[in-house]
């Protein structure tokens, strides 16, 4: 098959976009498959054999001069307005734009054959993959799509943890393209879903159909996130991996569950793979909690370098208030860490039952939390066995190789589908 894969933005170093892409796209590749990503700055790293077709955009949140006013030049299109305008009004532009962009950089072109059999969007879901579905639908390619989990959780999440009229208002404004990702889900050929938990919600929140969506858990490249007993654990390490600020990622209830923790043990920390607003909660309730020396930020890290990080720590903490799947769990349970886990959302089908690779805790439950943290850190023989189990799930359950095969299976049923 001849595949497109679209992304609105793949950061290789931080969030599963940029992991999904680059997996999924090499494993096709390695089933015999030819595939290009498609997708909006900041670009994926790939491997070889996978194409790259970068579609440029006014790229606005970007450092070092995030929220900067475009030049009237670059301004000469309905994507890059429609981009900028969104932003200025305090919401969320991305999807819809590359959306457009993508519309138009794909659409069959008179007398020119379509260069794919079928086009699979990662959850970009704006307007121009309606447009774009109807342009190749008279060539029986389907559009298909993977939907994590729905954003209206997030939106949900953050509003819970948000007060002030004014601040609320800008939370909804920002989720304003929630709409939008819904028709256009119902619209497309297809949805792959990384869980049953998600299934559920997006039918409760999106309106999908049950029969439009099918399931593939995610995966991880076990040879690479693996177990290596020559690198030394740093006693008292609690490693995270998580966007920071996220209301929905649980860090505020794992920076509680530390503060409790260090009353007795004093040579805990939490290392966090994800970056800190300056001024934002997370720094906020570090200095609040008295926690400067025991809470380290660390982003954009080399693949190496999170997986020796990973193998550094004693124990790994999934703290969510809600996940649709989470590949960071998966890799954690990879290098063979033991976790303490919340229940929320698609986390047991991911860790299993408690006690298997995970102690588990209800979401939010800083006190719980801080006891399991405790209970791992003072026994040495919990973790290697929670570690080990951890390892044998993933080999069972979650590899990439696996996924990809099943993803190929289901393209073949879209395209039969329109055909």
């Amino acid at each position: 098959m001849r595949i497109a894969l679209l992304s609105y933005r793949s950061l290789p170093t931080c969030g599963g976009q940029g992991v999904y892409v680059r997996q999924l796209s090499k494993e096709l590749i390695g089933l015999g498959h030819e595939v290009t990503v498609v997708s909006g700055p900041p670009y994926p790293v790939l491997d070889d054999g996978v194409e790259l077709r970068e579609l440029p955009s006014l790229d606005l949140w970007s450092e070092p001069n995030p929220f900067r006013w475009p030049a009237p030049r670059e301004l000469t299109n309905v994507a890059s307005m429609a981009e900028f305008v969104m932003m200025r009004s305090g919401q969320f532009s991305e999807p819809l734009a590359f959306s457009l962009r993508a519309h138009k950089a794909l659409r069959p072109r008179k007398g020119t054959p379509p260069p794919f059999d079928i086009v699979h969007d990662n959850q970009t879901l704006g307007y121009g993959m309606l447009s774009l579905r109807r342009a190749l639908a008279p060539h029986k390619i389907p559009l298909v799509a993977t939907l994590h989990h729905p954003i209206t959780v997030d939106r949900r999440l953050h509003l819970e943890a948000t007060t002030g009229r004014r601040a609320r208002f800008g939370v909804r404004r920002w989720y304003s393209f929630l709409p939008m990702q819904a028709r256009v889900a119902r619209g497309l050929d297809g949805i792959v879903i990384p869980s049953e938990s998600s299934r559920t919600d997006i039918i409760s929140d999106m309106g999908l159909a049950d029969g439009q969506m099918h399931t593939v858990p995610l995966g991880t490249d076990h040879e690479v996130f693996s177990p290596d007993p020559s690198i030394a654990k740093v006693p008292g390490r609690i490693v995270v991996v998580t966007s920071a600020d996220v209301p929905l990622k649980g860090l505020m209830v794992l920076l509680e569950a530390l503060a409790k923790l260090r009353v007795e043990r004093e040579n805990a920390h939490v290392v966090c793979v994800g970056k800190a607003r300056p001024g934002g909660a997370a720094a906020r309730q570090v200095i609040e909690l008295g926690l400067t020396d025991a809470v380290t930020f660390r982003s954009n890290l080399e693949q190496s370098d999170l997986v020796d990080l990973l193998r550094s720590a004693e124990v790994a903490v999934v703290p969510s208030l809600y996940e649709g799947f989470s590949l960071p769990a998966v890799e954690e349970m990879s290098v063979g860490l033991p976790l303490v886990a919340t229940t929320a959302g698609a986390l047991p089908e991911v860790t299993g039952p408690d006690g298997e690779a995970a102690l588990t805790v209800p979401p939010g439950d800083s006190g719980a939390m801080a006891v399991a943290i405790n209970r791992l850190l003072g026994d040495p023989e919990l973790r290697a066995r929670l570690g080990a189990g951890g390892r044998s799930r993933v080999e069972a359950k979650f590899s990439w190789r696996a996924a990809t095969a099943a993803t190929a299976r289901w393209y073949a049923e879209r395209i039969d589908a329109v055909r």
